[in-house]
């Protein structure tokens, strides 16, 4: 089989010879454009991941903030999960951490997409950027408070 047929036509039997060829060190059989595309878009998967995991993230914290009186321990978990599974990311990942800032920036515009549609809340409920730092959205003790609202502690007792 062919490296370009073999890339086009089976996928997984192509990595697997391409790995079989790294190991054995016959570095010119190699399908090297192929093989670099494939090193990009993992690359652009891990950033995918982080956002992604930040839309979720940020939606519930919206939702939390923004519809209080819905609370649940579903959302509650959803928001502890992604935090955990997003300490791990950026621990695999520790290059992300310079591109905290823009991920954020846009993982917050779906964010809002979602929420509103999840929420039925108008745009406009929502603030145009993201209301939270970094810290804040990892920090396991932050959940956003509606002023004048009591904790979702007290509104479970």
């Amino acid at each position: 089989m062919s490296e370009a047929t073999g890339y086009e036509a089976d996928f997984y039997a192509w990595a697997n010879e391409q790995a079989a060829l790294l190991r054995a060190g016959r570095l010119g059989a190699l399908d090297i454009a192929n093989i670099a595309e494939e090193l990009e878009c993992m690359g652009k998967s891990q950033r995918r991941e982080l956002i992604s995991r930040l839309i979720v993230l940020l939606t519930h914290l919206l939702k939390w903030r923004f519809q209080p009186k819905r609370r649940s321990g579903s959302w509650r978990a959803t928001i502890i999960t992604q935090r955990i599974e997003l300490v791990h990311h950026l621990r695999d990942n520790p290059s992300l951490d310079a591109q905290l800032d823009e991920a954020i920036e846009d993982a917050y515009g779906g964010a809002t997409k979602i929420a509103r549609g999840e929420t039925g809340l108008a745009k406009s409920t929502f603030p145009a950027t993201c209301p939270w730092t970094w810290a804040q959205i990892m920090d396991e003790e932050f959940w956003p408070e509606t002023r004048g609202v009591a904790s979702v502690e007290q509104n479970n007792h």
